[in-house]
């Protein structure tokens, strides 16, 4: 069971655990979960983690069918400019592996935005912690759970 998980369980909301066999030479970690999962694109979410200009980390959740602009990331933030944060940084941060970062359960609470594509579904799907695992709940009770503010994020 990984931290994701037990933050859900904890709160009490309805989920559902959705796993997959996790390929570790897939390019890019959100596109192999909707492939392995048969799901569209814009209904699967990553976890991106960002250093804003004063250094503070942000985490965007964004559909794996969009791009992050990390020019809104900042906005939103209250910064100047967003760079992604390197690998180590983000693991150290979150306590999750890269391709396994979860917006849930994160070793350090750190400031979420939800981009607001996630408002009108009834469900989406997040990485549940460990790669090959995905987490498919209502964007309200991850948006409550993280503390998220819903912006746009996404280059169109």
């Amino acid at each position: 069971m990984t931290p994701a998980v037990k933050v859900l369980e904890k709160a009490g909301v309805h989920f559902r655990l959705v796993e997959y066999p996790h390929d570790p030479r897939a390019p890019a970690y959100g596109e192999e979960a909707a492939q392995a999962l048969g799901l569209p694109a814009d209904e699967v979410y990553k976890t991106l983690i960002a250093r804003l200009d004063d250094a503070r980390l942000a985490v965007a959740i964004v559909p794996v069918s969009g791009q992050l602009d990390l020019k809104a990331l900042a906005r939103a933030a209250g910064a100047r400019k967003a760079v992604m944060a390197d690998a180590d940084e983000a693991e150290r941060a979150t306590g999750y592996v890269l391709g396994g970062i979860s917006p849930l359960g994160q070793k350090r609470r750190l400031p979420a935005f939800l981009d607001v594509s996630a408002e009108p579904r009834a469900a989406i799907h997040v990485s549940g912690g460990r790669r090959g695992l995905e987490i498919r709940l209502a964007p309200g009770d991850l948006k409550r759970l993280t503390g998220a503010r819903l912006t746009s994020l996404t280059r169109g």
